[in-house]
């Protein structure tokens, strides 16, 4: 296989200052809710990058379920990504939208949803996820997946008689950006890269990036 020889030329849209609002959260929401209607696989399927205490990247594929000031994802608060955000508040985000050929690129402060947030959303799942989130311990060596099908059993037996909760180890983080790069495709390799920063008084600044 010659890894070297794969490539694809963009050339489906293009991407210039008049074409975008002036804050980046609304313009995510344009280009998002086109890649819904372009039938992006998994359009709310975003990398999530964290950095731990001894300064070592790790990153993993979350889907982002909310958006205000912020972007919205939940998790196990034990899980190596929440141990990490708890060293390190910081993180980048990635969306890639191969069928506009498209990438959104976002760094951000991150904190912690509300309980109330977290238990909006905890309760607006199926069932099953719910209980999902007490029999995972998440990121965490387990000894095999009968381990893991009989904590399943054992949870939902337990919950047949008893209402159920969200744990106190689940929740969400709120992703609040500093910066968010739009990058669209383009023939030749070069590629429209339009990139939001936010100065000193809150405002967003908005530049073109080379390729």
């Amino acid at each position: 296989m010659d890894i070297a020889a794969i490539r694809k030329e963009y050339a489906l849209k293009s991407l210039d200052l008049p074409d975008i609002d002036d804050n980046p959260l609304v313009q995510f929401k344009v280009w998002f809710q086109e890649a819904i209607t372009a039938s992006a696989i998994e359009a709310n399927a975003m990398n999530l990058a964290t950095v731990n205490k001894n300064n070592k990247p790790s990153a993993r594929v979350v889907l982002l379920k909310g958006l205000d000031h912020g972007f919205l994802f939940f998790t196990n608060y034990e899980s190596d990504k929440g141990k990490e955000l708890a060293e390190n508040p910081f993180a980048a985000l990635t969306f890639f939208w191969p069928e506009l050929e498209r990438q959104v690129r976002i760094e951000s402060r991150v904190e912690k949803v509300t309980k109330e947030e977290s238990d909006e959303y905890f309760f607006s799942r199926p069932i099953s996820s719910q209980l999902g989130a007490w029999c995972s311990p998440q990121s965490h060596v387990i000894p095999d997946r009968t381990y893991l099908e009989s904590k399943a059993e054992e949870i939902k037996e337990k919950f047949e008689s008893e209402e159920i909760t969200r744990p106190e180890n689940w929740g969400g983080y709120r992703a609040i950006p500093q910066s968010v790069e739009f990058w669209q495709g383009r023939p030749s390799r070069l590629h429209d890269r339009l990139k939001y920063e936010m100065d000193e008084t809150g405002n967003w600044l908005l530049k073109r990036l080379a390729p």
